[in-house]
């Protein structure tokens, strides 16, 4: 059995299909990289050996700041040097972020082979730098692949083939919320931090689209002070829920930002949606990943700062006062799905350290 050492760390974004490849690769032995205090300490230690690095990002500007990152980044080389000996790893799995760059860099300099998901339609700055370096480039949306540069002496490929999900995405989920068969469920998603400013959006339309019989399971994030000044039976607050499967599966309108992974999510479940891009992603890669989504017919898209209360709780009455529109929207995002995502990166996995 080879050894292989998964690098995923930070949010569901890059941990959750991270997770979804590893359930594919069980006739491997994984080891996994991340980092401190970060929601993988939470869901992979029950599962797979998890060692951790001390992370920082590379959005820092050039001064002080930037040297004390440049030597973490050292120190954190070493680390996955060591590693990737002591355990005798084939090959590196990573999915962008932070924790990739050591695990990239240390992998390379043993010769060892790493495939790179990037999940996101504008790619993130560690895939923008390292992509030359890998045997394997994975894209969650094709648009990604213009803006990565190809190794000008080596051969790598570059892949589409979407980004995967929970297993449980596939299969029906129970509920365990009080809500009437008939009535229409909105899900508000802010993404594993929550969102503030969306929540707020939310508490000020809730009474308009409550009087219209509809119910609302809104997950707000435990950032937020005001989470708890909102109560009604057709109302439904959770900070974070483990079941966003049977979430998605009951929902008739999702509002959300606008992560690589919960688009997924929404495509795979034919999701009708409401877009609000984090305007303050990196390199302002929610407003990219939101763009092929409107394109497609399968979500309306508004920026955080023209979107008003008045205008988000019309636009909500409207659309689910039109069941045709919503019915084509679901149609539209299915098309964006792509169900075996997480089955075609392991067989890519396989290859990589057969070839090796």
């Amino acid at each position: 059995m080879s050894n292989i050492l998964i690098a995923a760390s930070g949010t569901g974004g890059h941990l959750f299909p991270a997770l979804a490849v590893a359930e594919q690769l069980q006739d491997y032995k994984i080891q996994w990289l991340g980092v401190p205090n970060r929601l993988e300490t939470k869901l992979v230690p029950q599962e797979y050996p998890l060692n951790t690095i001390v992370g920082e990002g590379f959005q820092q500007r050039f001064g002080l700041g930037a040297f004390k990152i440049m030597g973490r980044l050292v120190s954190s080389i070493r680390t996955c040097r060591q590693l990737l000996q002591d355990q005798q790893i084939k090959g590196v799995f990573a999915t962008g972020g932070y924790i990739s760059a050591p695990a990239i860099i240390a992998a390379r300099s043993l010769g060892l082979p790493v495939m790179l998901h990037e999940s996101n339609a504008f790619p993130g700055r560690v895939t923008r730098l390292f992509a030359p370096w890998c045997h394997t480039v994975a894209l969650g949306f094709k648009p990604a692949a213009a803006y990565l540069r190809r190794a000008p002496f080596r051969k790598n490929r570059t892949v589409y083939v979407g980004t995967p999900v929970r297993s449980q995405f596939y299969h029906p989920q129970p509920l365990d919320l009080p809500v009437p068969e008939n009535m229409p469920l909105i899900v508000v998603l802010g993404g594993s931090q929550g969102a503030v400013p969306v929540n707020k959006l939310v508490r000020a339309c809730a009474p308009a689209w409550w009087d219209a019989g509809v119910a609302i399971a809104h997950l707000t994030g435990d950032n937020d002070p005001d989470a708890g000044s909102l109560q009604h039976s057709q109302y439904f607050p959770m900070p974070f829920s483990d079941n966003v499967a049977a979430l998605l599966q009951r929902a008739t309108l999702v509002i959300s930002r606008a992560g690589a992974g919960t688009l997924t999510e929404l495509a795979i479940a034919g999701m009708p949606a409401i877009l609000i891009p984090y305007p303050y992603a990196a390199d302002n890669h929610q407003a990219h990943n939101a763009a092929i989504f409107a394109a497609a017919g399968a979500a309306n898209v508004f920026s955080q700062a023209e979107l008003t209360p008045e205008l988000l709780k019309v636009t909500v009455l409207n659309l689910l006062r039109s069941p045709d529109r919503l019915a084509q929207m679901q149609e539209n995002a299915l098309t964006l799905a792509v169900p075996d995502s997480a089955a075609r990166l392991a067989t890519l996995v396989r290859q990589m350290i057969e070839s090796k």
